[in-house]
């Protein structure tokens, strides 16, 4: 039996860290300027140059320390003495209230398309006045 320890796959932690994150390799990509496949590439090497490493962990609101030693069981840990303090600290609902978790671009685009559609419906009202008033006229 062997007493080596098993070496740190760093991509793999920044995969798994993105994931947790909710942010898309494409996402990740476009905020370091690099291609996906590049990030996919990344995150399939175990280790990843000390300078990329940095610009990584600034995007996704990590240390760089946080990323080298990721485990799964450490965030499962967290997240579990997380919920137990803040569920008996508060109404229930987290530390500060309820959490959620959307991606902001998603929400700008929604609001763009709602916005959009807003204005098509002020223009066919417009529209409809436009005909009702020259009916009125030439009666």
């Amino acid at each position: 039996m062997s007493t080596a320890t098993k070496p740190k796959h760093i991509g793999r932690n920044i995969s798994r860290i993105r994931e947790l994150r909710g942010m898309k390799q494409e996402a990740l990509a476009e905020a370091i300027g690099v291609s996906q496949q590049t990030v996919s590439g990344i995150e399939g090497n175990e280790e990843v140059d000390t300078k990329r490493l940095v610009e990584i962990a600034k995007v996704l609101g990590v240390t760089v320390e946080a990323i080298e030693n990721f485990s799964e069981e450490s965030v499962f840990n967290f997240f579990n003495n997380f919920y137990d303090n803040s569920v008996s600290n508060s109404n229930g609902q987290g530390a500060s209230g309820p959490i959620f978790n959307f991606n902001p671009l998603d929400k700008m685009v929604e609001l763009y398309e709602r916005l959009v559609l807003a204005e098509k419906e002020v223009a066919n009202a417009e529209k409809e006045k436009v005909k009702y008033l020259e009916k009125l006229l030439n009666k």
